[in-house]
């Protein structure tokens, strides 16, 4: 790691930045911004954030004339709003208002409102930009309101009537989606709802009518605290009460595999005791569902990840962990197949899943009833996806079923036109193309299943 690198997401904020101090990652505070982090410091108001858990915690590291530098608690892994499940972005939106509405009672601001400010961190969301907070203004607005919009309530919105997957637009809106195209996607009954109306519809007008005032002429309204309160309390009981329209399929998953009951329970057996010896402080299940395999060994690893491709199975997965207090489980979507890339300002201020993989470093991987998936479905050689599992898994614990597997046989089916091209697709492929990049430690079949579990190490 080179000493003081700058971080590539905080080149924006005029008040600071981010950079990496051999391995460190800090933050340093510009002179410009020295009168509001003094009177949040000396107020007890970053104190009284981070004892609710609601702001991250630092450390303040070094002070001079020219720099103030803190330390934030690290995160082990930063999640994206486009990997989050639909309750996961609710309670992110609600986190933000929270802030707000108490910055507001103690005389300051959010002064932005991106949803790029929020992350998961022990089981739940939490604020980490520090001088994301300014001085209010009395009678003025809230100048984030417009930016809460784009980047909480209009997604929000609009996975309500459209699906937990129109959030991912945030990957190709990284400054939020646009109000005309929030308003143009939402149905007509939506003008309806005074709060929809007032939100997004009047505002997306607004905006529309303004677009030529390159001058900035357009005079800003003067909107007491009382009434901005009243606002921030509206959308807070809104966006707490709105659920998805779509229906769930992860609930009965594990019902149609092939797994009996004696199967199910050698498996989770067989899983413990390959990974316990190994002593992970990390693990990542890929695919993994709920959760359901990946608990299995959680008292025993310090930070487990869980991704799937449904969110509905992330979804279950937060509430669980949240449900059980389990700090050290952190779900978020992924699709193996379009592993999420860097974007923003030369594709690097969202850096890409692999690289934040590969910063993670995790112990373990598990990749459970993923590789048909992946070979069947996707049309993925086996050597393309052990080089994707080798950019950063060390230890590798992955599940094989083969031809007779019924799972393997219905995908064989819809390749039926071009089933003398999946020839391949067998055990002695797997391993050739694996052990390109792995050398192979275990394997043993599951009881009771066409299925094979292997424990692979980088070579």
């Amino acid at each position: 790691m080179i000493k003081n690198k700058h971080h590539e997401a905080s080149f924006r904020d005029p008040s600071g930045y981010m950079f990496h101090d051999e391995g460190v990652l800090r933050r340093a505070i510009n002179p410009i911004y020295f009168q509001q982090y003094n009177s949040l410091k000396d107020s007890g108001f970053f104190d009284n954030l981070i004892q609710k858990k609601l702001l991250i915690s630092h450390d303040e590291t070094s002070v001079s004339e020219e720099k103030i530098i803190i330390t934030p608690e690290p995160i082990p892994f930063i999640t994206n709003p486009y990997e989050w499940s639909f309750e996961q972005y609710k309670h992110a939106a609600l986190l933000t208002l929270q802030i707000q509405k108490y910055a507001l009672s103690k005389g300051f601001i959010l002064k932005d409102a991106s949803a790029y400010n929020v992350t998961f961190h022990k089981g739940k969301p939490i604020f980490i930009d520090t001088l994301s907070f300014d001085f209010y203004e009395e009678g003025t607005p809230w100048r984030a309101f417009k930016q809460f919009i784009m980047h909480f309530f209009g997604p929000l919105v609009l996975a309500h009537y459209h699906g937990a997957e129109i959030l991912k637009m945030m990957q190709t809106h990284i400054d939020g989606i646009p109000l005309k195209l929030i308003a143009s996607l939402l149905p007509k009954k939506s003008k309806f709802s005074s709060t929809l109306y007032t939100n997004i519809h009047m505002l997306a007008k607004l905006e529309s009518k303004h677009s030529d005032d390159y001058k900035a002429e357009t005079k800003i309204a003067k909107l007491s605290r009382k009434a901005q309160n009243n606002m921030l309390e509206n959308l807070f009981n809104y966006i707490r009460k709105m659920e998805l329209k779509e229906a769930s399929e992860w609930g009965d998953y594990y019902d149609k595999t092939n797994y009996n009951t004696d199967s199910f329970k050698a498996k989770k057996e067989l899983i413990k005791a390959w990974v316990e010896p190994l002593a992970p402080k990390r693990l990542i299940d890929v695919g993994g569902n709920d959760g359901t395999f990946a608990r299995t060994v959680l008292n025993a690893v310090p930070h487990v990840i869980v991704t799937d491709i449904d969110s509905n199975a992330v979804a279950h997965n937060y509430k669980q962990a949240r449900e059980n207090k389990e700090e050290n489980m952190l779900a978020f979507v992924c699709d193996v197949l379009q592993p999420a890339p860097g974007i923003g300002f030369n594709n690097t201020e969202r850096e890409s899943l692999i690289e934040r993989l590969q910063n993670y470093a995790p112990d373990v991987t598990m990749a459970l009833a993923l590789i048909h998936h992946i070979t069947l479905s996707g049309n993925v050689p086996f050597e393309k996806s052990a080089e994707f599992f080798a950019k950063f898994s060390n230890q590798l614990i992955i599940e094989f079923p083969k031809r007779e597997d019924s799972w393997v046989e219905s995908l064989l089916v819809r390749k039926r036109e071009f089933i003398n091209h999946f020839d391949f697709y067998n055990e002695q492929e797997f391993e050739k193309g694996y052990t390109k990049y792995f050398s192979l430690e275990k394997k043993e079949q599951i009881k009771g299943t066409q299925r094979l579990l292997y424990l692979l190490k980088r070579r």
